[in-house]
């Protein structure tokens, strides 16, 4: 009997758990309620075309390589070797004004422990208009003391803890924190998985501003097998000298997902650093204005970018599934498009919301 290579036989496992475990519903066209709100829908309409692409990207590209398909390289580290792939493109950074949400935090009395908006009218009445006004009451000064402390240190993740834990995560302090990073601090985050948890990430989508162009890294697995080295390679950017993550709905699904699978090698936790979820910051200032807050909507509807032969995210293993499969490259090519136009669109939203909320003068 042959010896099937480890690698290959992890992935014909992976196969076989894939065509049982699809992790979506269609739902007729028109529902929007439903498919508006939830990452496990999808319209019939684009269920059916999204099944005749795969069938003509089999067709396309049957029999053709897949190093003449994607323009990449090969490299290597401590988890073996991957894929990675390069591009750019233009990108205008907001100039953004710090001051802004100093005078912001300064002025808000609430941030303080123990005053609301009752206490805080009160206290207007007395005179007490700012934080440091507070510094003379008698009761507050201490708790005073402890805020202008952390605004003064201009550490951008206490700041976010403090704005959020007295208001919500969603409140414009919270975003506004960003503006105490440089562009080249930012991180944009997106990964394309095979379900919803505890399954293989199958490509991580990396964007880094540098000199006026957003560059995106994007690690590609050709095998399940080299997802650690994926992992690793992400990780470089997200550890290393940039310190803000920013992410859509990443704190409840990308990042989670990331420390899963680095615990699954045994990797360690990924660390804590100041983290942007865009979907937060979208909810708060679209909800109730367009049916779905899906980054693909909100790119379509703010951006004014329209998508064309997109794979819809939630089929994305099945797509890949094909590849395994089969071993021929196409279905590959709209996953690597979907998750890059993610990058980008997650990083122009980002900038759109900045610039509105707490754009320079």
């Amino acid at each position: 009997m042959s010896v099937i290579p480890a690698s290959s036989r992890i992935g014909a496992l992976w196969q076989q758990r894939m065509q049982s475990m699809r992790e979506y519903s269609v739902v007729r066209d028109g529902n929007a309620f439903e498919a508006g709100f939830s990452d496990s829908v999808i319209f019939s309409s684009e269920y059916d075309r999204a099944r005749g692409f795969l069938d003509t990207l089999l067709d396309r590209y049957g029999g053709v390589a897949f190093d003449t398909v994607f323009r990449g390289r090969e490299i290597a580290n401590e988890g073996g070797t991957c894929f990675a792939l390069e591009s750019r493109q233009g990108y205008s950074f907001p100039s953004l004004d710090s001051e802004q949400l100093r005078a912001r935090l300064l002025g808000d009395l609430t941030l303080v422990h123990g005053i609301g908006p009752a206490i805080r009218k009160r206290l207007n009445t007395r005179g007490y208009h700012s934080i440091p006004d507070l510094l003379e009451h008698p009761c507050f000064r201490q708790q005073a003391k402890t805020v202008l402390s952390c605004i003064s240190g201009g550490d951008s993740s206490s700041i976010m803890d403090l704005a959020g834990s007295r208001h919500s995560r969603s409140h414009p302090s919270v975003l506004g924190a960003a503006t105490l990073h440089e562009p080249e601090d930012f991180v944009f985050l997106d990964i394309e998985t095979l379900g919803l948890f505890s399954r293989p990430i199958i490509l991580f989508g990396i964007g880094v501003i540098e000199r006026g162009n957003l560059i995106v890294y994007q690690y590609l697995l050709r095998d399940i097998a080299e997802e650690q080295a994926a992992l690793i390679a992400t990780m470089d950017h997200v550890s290393g000298d940039r310190p803000a993550l920013v992410t859509f709905n990443g704190k409840s699904f990308d990042f989670p997902y990331l420390a899963d699978r680095l615990a699954y090698y045994g990797l360690g936790c990924p660390a804590k650093i100041p983290h942007f979820d865009v979907l937060h910051f979208s909810r708060r200032r679209w909800k109730g204005r367009f049916p779905s807050l899906r980054l693909a909507a909100l790119e379509r509807e703010v951006l004014n970018v329209t998508r064309e032969d997109d794979v819809p995210g939630q089929m994305v293993p099945e797509f890949y599934e094909q590849y395994l499969r089969s071993g021929n490259p196409g279905p590959l090519v709209p996953i690597v498009e979907h998750n890059r136009q993610d990058v980008v669109s997650l990083a122009r939203l980002f900038s759109y919301l900045l610039e509105e909320a707490h754009g320079g003068c």
